[in-house]
């Protein structure tokens, strides 16, 4: 019983967080529109937060998305023209996910450019890397070997005292 009393509320802590951020004055009358606007809030980025989207955000700005997102959906708006509205406002800059486009095609290409490369450089530093030749260790002396077969006889070595 107390074990499942823990995991419960283990759950309500994970929980509560994501809960927090949509109000209950918030969410439509309508499951299908809501969860639209819970989809496209999800893709929008926070002005205040930068690396949080609206739907996760408690901002005052962020709530204020979300009613203009729904706001728009009511309408009619699809959710390409809300995100288009958006975007026209608020910039790129509102999107979690840049678009792939010409503005934005550095942002796109330079994470698999650098992979690349790095994986380029890595391989040819290989190949070309001399290998290190391992060197045989010298042969003992005959006073080597004589004191190494005393230290493991457990005899003391010969010329000490």
């Amino acid at each position: 019983m107390r074990s499942c009393l823990a995991i419960l509320f283990a759950l309500a802590v994970i929980a509560a967080p994501a809960a927090r951020a949509v109000l209950p004055d918030e969410i439509m009358a309508d499951p299908d529109n809501e969860a639209r606007a819970r989809n496209l809030s999800r893709e929008l980025r926070c002005m205040v937060c930068q690396n949080q989207s609206i739907d996760d955000s408690e901002a005052p700005l962020a709530r204020d998305l979300r009613l203009l997102v729904r706001e728009r959906i009511a309408a009619g708006d699809s959710d390409n023209q809300v995100i288009d509205f958006l975007v026209a406002r608020y910039g790129e800059f509102v999107l979690l996910k840049p678009r792939f486009e010409r503005q934005t095609l550095l942002l796109w290409l330079i994470p698999p450019i650098a992979l690349i490369g790095g994986g380029l450089a890595l391989g040819l530093y290989a190949r070309r890397r001399p290998e290190e030749e391992i060197a045989e260790p010298a042969a003992l002396t005959r006073e080597e070997k004589a004191r190494l077969a005393a230290l493991m006889s457990g005899d003391p070595p010969a010329g000490r005292s």
